[in-house]
Formats: structure tokens, C-alpha cells, sequence
């Protein structure tokens, strides 16, 4: 079977002083999430579509679901975890509990605040993540690259060329990502903020899926001036 998860468990710290997490906002009369939750309701191919969200906040999402989408019984909302990568066990626990696991069962993970996703990308994530096991979802990089290991000195400047920027949707043969995940320590694990590294430490290939400059992730004041804009843009005059 095939699962999206969308990520909606972050606090949203960097967006300055407001009420409620990022995701909530508004961007254009809806919030973020909604958008985001929009774009995989599109898609019949989902089993289910597990929202991960904040335990204090889990009334809140279920209500917005209910006032801008309705009943759609493929979405189910999950409490989530310390960081990123425990979130996304949690939906995959719930998986798990409920349904239970297959072999070749996959799961499409996706930042709540990346509204702007494209069908192509989700298709191209599913059909990648049923051949290779592990995707990522990147884009060239458009700037050179530097490093610095103590953030004063430059330590190296990769080659452009090489470099690429991830984005989300993620996406992993659910079996295969629990395996890896099971397999690190404590430390790292904690460390740990990217799933598609879990797999890269493990040895494994991740397969790339080419992203959009469009699809960005809303996470300062500025992003959601620029995600309304393109919203303004894409409405019909």
C-alpha cells in the first residue's frame, strides 16, 4: 500500500512572534496545511493520509480539516514525535497498529508547510520509492556552496555542480526506513534531522526526484510573503 505523511509537528520558532505554529497561518484565507493536505487528497493512490501533528494542537487540526476539506475518512491525525524523524515513526507505529506493514508498502513524507508541490513530484516519488526503496526530492543548487566547520573560516567550497538543495516530499519502503532507524544509536539519532541520511549512513542508494523553485517551505515571515505571492499569481483574473 502506498501512505503520505505530512509533517505538521514543528513549533515554527523561526517565524517570529506569533500564536500558533507556522503551519496554521494563513495563506490566502486558508491555512498552510490546508493547502498542503489539498494536494494529497488529489492523489487516490493514498491508503491514508496521516497528518503528524503537535499533542496540544491535535484538536485544532482535526477541526480545520473538518471546516475546509470535510470528511475524507483517508485522513487520520497523529500525535508526534521529539523531532522530525520520531514524527514520522509515530506514523508509521500507527500504520503498524491499525492496518499493519508490507513488504512493499511505501510512505510519501512531506513538510505541512510546503503548499506548493506538484502531482508530477508526488507520482515521481511514488513510482521512485516502489523501484528504489529511498527518494528525495532536491533541486540544483543555484549559489556556490560553502562550508566552515567553525562558522568563522571557510573549511572547503564543494563543486556546483554536485551540490543540490532538499526539499520534500521524501519517500521510503516503510520496512526498509525502520530497519535503518532501528539500527542507529541513541546519539545518533538525535543528531539525525534528515531521513534520507538514516538511509545514506545505512549504505543505501536514495534515488533522486527533481524538485521545483516554487515548492518552498514557509518557515519566516518573509517565505510567507513570497508564498502569497505566488498564490496571487496562480489565481485567476
Amino acid at each position: 500500500m502506498i501512505y503520505a505523511e505530512i509533517l505538521a509537528g514543528g513549533k515554527g520558532t523561526r517565524m517570529g512572534n506569533i500564536n500558533m505554529p507556522k503551519q496554521f497561518l494563513t495563506l490566502n484565507s486558508k491555512p498552510i496545511i490546508i493547502h498542503t493536505i489539498e494536494k494529497f487528497i488529489l492523489n487516490d493512490r493514498f491508503e491514508k493520509i496521516l497528518v503528524i501533528s503537535p499533542k496540544e494542537w491535535i484538536n485544532h487540526t482535526k477541526d480545520i480539516i473538518k471546516k475546509y476539506i470535510g470528511s475524507d475518512e483517508r485522513i487520520i491525525v497523529v500525535e508526534g514525535g521529539r523531532d522530525r524523524n520520531e514524527s514520522i515513526m509515530s506514523g508509521i507505529r500507527y500504520i503498524d497498529k491499525t492496518l499493519g506493514i508490507n513488504d512493499d508498502d511505501i510512505i510519501v513524507t512531506h513538510d505541512s508547510v510546503r503548499p506548493f508541490l506538484t502531482h508530477r513530484i508526488i507520482e515521481e516519488n511514488i513510482e521512485a520509492a516502489l523501484k528504489y526503496g529511498a527518494v528525495d526530492t532536491v533541486i540544483e543548487a543555484i549559489d556556490t556552496i560553502i562550508q566552515s566547520e567553525d562558522g568563522e573560516i571557510i573549511s572547503d567550497i564543494p563543486v556546483r555542480d554536485t551540490m543540490y538543495q532538499g526539499q520534500t516530499p521524501q519517500s521510503f519502503n516503510i520496512n526498509k526506513l525502520v530497519g535503518y532507524y532501528n539500527a542507529l544509536t541513541d546519539d545518533q539519532k538525535k543528531i539525525l534531522t534528515d531521513a534520507c541520511k538514516i538511509c545514506a549512513i545505512a549504505g543505501d542508494k536514495v534515488k533522486i526526484v527533481k524538485g521545483e523553485l516554487f515548492n518552498i517551505k514557509v518557515t519566516t515571515p518573509y517565505d510567507l510573503k513570497v508564498a502569497n505571492a505566488i498564490l496571487q499569481e496562480r489565481i485567476p483574473r
